[in-house]
């Protein structure tokens, strides 16, 4: 649905993202991991088309990004950004309101505001709804822009496998049990059909929650795959630069991780090159 193909993302003379390809296909949730500064932002900014490539091109559905119109691109992918300044004294219902708001976008006004009551009461939101945005804690921020982009997905009346949400660090601010709430509903919305990416820090959670792992280090894909390939321990203590252990939940035999060392790769034997 979504294709990255050979792109490269270059600023201030230095290359952020070098020759990636990659594919966000219908009912399949991707993380992309890595450590910090490694080019995972600014890959999902090329994703939804917010950067264009200095090399290369993202394409939807066979068609350039770059060509496409505002509102076509608003029915078929919604962004949950890592950080969405708001300093206008809306409500929690008003900016979930917003993603029903874009243009070519039309909804009544009373099924507008049922849609963006259910989506708050499905994050766990509902008894703020009419409190201020900028009186909410940094989670139950998080949680009211994703159902911003649930609004704005389900308005756009596209068939949910022509549709893509992609999170920058959904999770980032969020306690044990609303980062389990967040990643429940983007499970739920990519068993309805919609291809799901979202950007990671919490190796468990992404290796429990994706079907595909992406990690990228340096700009680059070290390696990509189930969490099975991907989290191995060399490939994980050569992309974060410490000495990293896998071992395996009982119930399911899928890797979870704890560091072992915060030791520079280079500081003695035994460390991994």
């Amino acid at each position: 649905m979504i294709r990255a193909q050979s792109v490269t993302y270059v600023a201030g003379g230095r290359p952020l993202v070098r020759d990636i390809d990659l594919e966000l296909q219908p009912g399949r949730l991707v993380a992309i991991i890595g450590p910090n500064g490694a080019g995972k932002s600014t890959l999902l900014r090329l994703l939804t088309g917010e950067l264009k490539p200095t090399a290369g091109r993202v394409l939807i559905d066979s068609q350039d990004m770059a060509t496409l119109a505002a509102d076509y691109l608003s029915r078929r992918r919604a962004v949950v950004s890592q950080h969405t300044p708001l300093t206008f004294p809306f409500t929690a219902l008003e900016v979930v309101l917003l993603g029903i708001s874009v243009p070519g976008l039309e909804v009544s006004n009373p099924g507008a505001h049922r849609l963006a009551q259910n989506m708050l009461e499905r994050l766990g939101l509902g008894h703020v709804a009419h409190q201020t945005y900028t009186t909410l804690s940094g989670g139950e921020r998080q949680r009211v822009h994703l159902a911003r982009v649930l609004c704005q997905l389900e308005s756009g009346r596209c068939p949910p496998n022509e549709t893509a949400i992609l999170a920058d660090e959904p999770t980032s601010s969020l306690d044990i049990g609303h980062q389990l709430l967040v990643l429940d509903e983007l499970t739920r919305q990519k068993s309805s059909g919609r291809a799901v990416l979202a950007v990671l820090h919490d190796l468990n959670l992404a290796s429990a929650y994706a079907d595909e792992l992406v990690l990228i280090s340096d700009g680059t894909v070290l390696a990509r795959g189930p969490a099975s390939e991907v989290m191995r321990d060399d490939q994980l203590s050569e992309a974060f630069g410490c000495e990293i252990r896998t071992n395996r939940v009982p119930q399911n035999g899928g890797p979870f991780l704890l560091p072992q060392s915060c030791a520079a790769l280079s500081s003695g034997p035994g460390s991994y090159s």
